[in-house]
């Protein structure tokens, strides 16, 4: 009987472990097949915040986007040992990080790139202004993440004798794979090979087809900038002495008034678009042609944001086409005192002052004015804070204190300002008490559009009145008046849809569009008229001193000759003189001495 009970024991000790082993291979197939299969779920899901990655996004593109998840899934299993928990911060990480993308998308029409770890107290100084009610295709996926992350309480696989050493020896292993990974995404010939798209013409268009992750991992190589081929600091200085000129410059030098106006531009340029008023009279009045002024459309590398690029490309004579789409200089590449137009005129007598009704964070500019030579920066403290419209102060404001600082200089010294206005920044879904908008469009009910039609009439009347005050002065003064971009996607999309287009479908023909504002140049003495004078902000400054008949710089007769071959070179698009488009990439031969003369001004 003993034997019998002893034997019975071990057959049930044994069939239990054998249960018990069986259950473990299953959990474990268990817990490997969702640590394989929630990660592509977490790509898809990333994916569909902005779009719809079964159509849009490349086949291999979405293979590498799975199998980056992948790698990040499979060094928190090393790390935590349990797949819930692994699997829970992968995806609330990506469930947050497409959040945060789909409203950066929404707010200015580009997705988030590495270069915004920089813009982050930019960022924040500004977000409280934007409307963030979540749109019904966020809501369903973050629901969507949420049941998947909830899911997992089901999942109890873990490593349960694995020591952490271990563990964490096969984190690194798995983080240096993951890392030659990223090296191959991006190498140019994997890339070719693997049809990803490789063209910096566009981040919006390089994310739709190689997904979020694949685009920002292939972005990182472009955090630095590389030398250009041949590229000799020598050569760049020999070559710079060789536009040196002496020309004769005028006796008398006159006042330069410059007005970067936030958001300043004419969404008709994108369709036909029929409005209860003009929303800027003033300007198409001197588009039609007004005694001693110049006005074109100013070819721009940013749309929707990133506001300082086109300062930098004003002030500097630089271009955006020769750094990565996405970046700001003003946070990346200025580390030193540059040459550049405020510096320029320091030199010949000018005061020169910044202005920005705005806090001094904003875009490094309380650090960034000084190295560009600006001797004077006054901010939003500097205002009268109870002239606002909406929540900024007012264009009005901003032409009063440029009014005061001409009314209060030194009889005979010429000023220099510029000023970069607040009034029209985004966002612009929210209604105010002190703003009633008094522009309506024709065919849709948009209060985003409505409202930012009615925020340019203002900054026409205040150009207007600008130009009205000088017109009565006897020093010579000259006008500069551009916009830094046109707005989001969210402001121009009726404008679109009444044309039968979509914000998401444009050709390039129509994309180049949304990257060009109107710039005029006004001046009190005789400069020569011209209308249709389409530039980029590159080359406007230069242009600028020439019609003023001042001494202008090496670098800048460099740029003026250059303008002829191609007259508009933005980091979006360049025009040659043949009218042909193509791109800074296509024409690495013509705008190599470009190139080289831009990295010795920006580098070296």
């Amino acid at each position: 009987m003993d034997v019998l009970d002893m034997k019975g024991v071990t057959e049930n000790e044994e069939t239990s472990a054998v249960k018990g082993s069986r259950k473990k291979v299953t959990s474990a197939a268990a817990g490997i097949a969702v640590l394989l299969l929630f990660p592509a779920l977490a790509f898809y899901l990333l994916e569909l915040y902005t779009r719809n990655p079964f159509r849009e996004v490349r086949p291999w593109a979405q293979f590498f986007n799975i199998l980056l998840l992948e790698f990040a899934a499979w060094i928190l299993f090393c790390l935590f040992g349990r797949v819930r928990t692994a699997l829970r911060t992968e995806l609330t990480a990506v469930m947050l990080f497409g959040i945060a993308n789909a409203y950066v998308t929404r707010f200015r029409s580009n997705q988030i790139l590495p270069w915004d770890l920089f813009s982050i107290k930019t960022a924040a100084s500004v977000a409280s202004n934007y409307d963030y009610t979540p749109e019904p295709r966020m809501i369903y996926v973050t629901l969507a993440f949420l049941v998947l992350i909830a899911g997992l309480q089901f999942v109890k696989y873990k490593l349960h004798k694995t020591a952490f050493y271990k563990r964490f020896i096969g984190a690194c292993g798995i983080t240096l794979l993951l890392i030659l990974f990223a090296g191959r995404l991006q190498d140019e010939t994997f890339q070719l090979k693997h049809r990803l798209y490789t063209i910096l013409f566009s981040s919006t268009h390089m994310t739709k087809v190689n997904g979020t992750l694949v685009t920002f991992v292939m972005d990182l190589v472009y955090m630095s900038v590389e030398k250009p081929p041949e590229y000799d600091k020598g050569d760049a200085q020999a070559a710079l002495d060789r536009y040196r000129t002496q020309e004769e410059t005028v006796t008398e030098l006159p006042n330069i008034i410059v007005i970067m106006n936030e958001a300043f531009s004419d969404p008709g340029v994108l369709g036909t678009m029929l409005t209860s008023e003009d929303y800027m009279p003033f300007y198409h009045s001197l588009r039609s042609g007004m005694e001693n002024t110049v006005t074109g459309m100013l070819n721009v590398s940013v749309c929707g944001g990133n506001t300082a690029n086109t300062e930098f490309e004003f002030l500097t004579g630089n271009t955006m086409a020769f750094l990565p789409q996405g970046s700001v200089p003003y946070q990346q590449y200025i580390a030193k005192e540059m040459d550049a137009l405020p510096r320029q005129l320091d030199a010949l007598g000018y005061r020169t002052v910044a202005l920005h009704p705005y806090y001094p964070s904003g875009w490094e500019r309380d650090v960034v004015y000084p190295r560009l030579g600006f001797e004077e920066s006054y901010f939003i403290y500097d205002y009268d804070r109870e002239n606002v419209v909406r929540d900024y102060i007012s264009d009005e404001e901003c032409v009063n204190k440029m009014i005061q600082m001409f009314e209060e200089k030194k009889e005979g010294e010429p000023l220099f300002l510029f000023n970069v206005t607040m009034q029209n920044h985004g966002g612009y879904r929210e209604l105010f008490d002190n703003f009633t908008p008094d522009i309506t469009s024709v065919g849709t009910d948009s209060v985003p559009l409505n409202q930012y039609l009615s925020l340019i009439k203002l900054s026409d009347q205040q150009l207007e009145r600008l130009i009205s005050y000088f017109s009565a002065t006897q020093e010579k003064t000259m006008v500069v008046f551009f916009g830094d971009h046109q707005p989001a996607d969210t402001v121009v999309a009726p404008v679109y849809s009444l044309n039968g287009k979509s914000v998401n479908e444009l050709t390039e023909e129509e994309l180049k569009l949304r990257y060009q504002v109107p710039y005029v140049v006004w001046a009190n003495f005789d400069i020569p008229e011209q209308s249709g004078a389409d530039t980029s902000a590159n080359f406007l400054s230069a242009e600028v001193l020439r019609m003023a008949g001042m001494e202008t710089t090496p670098y800048q007769n460099f740029l003026l000759e250059l303008k002829e071959e191609y007259p508009i070179i933005s980091g979006i698009r360049v025009k040659k003189s043949d009218q042909t488009e193509t791109n800074a990439a296509s024409e690495e031969e013509g705008l190599l001495l470009y190139r080289q003369l831009q990295y010795y001004q920006l580098f070296d």
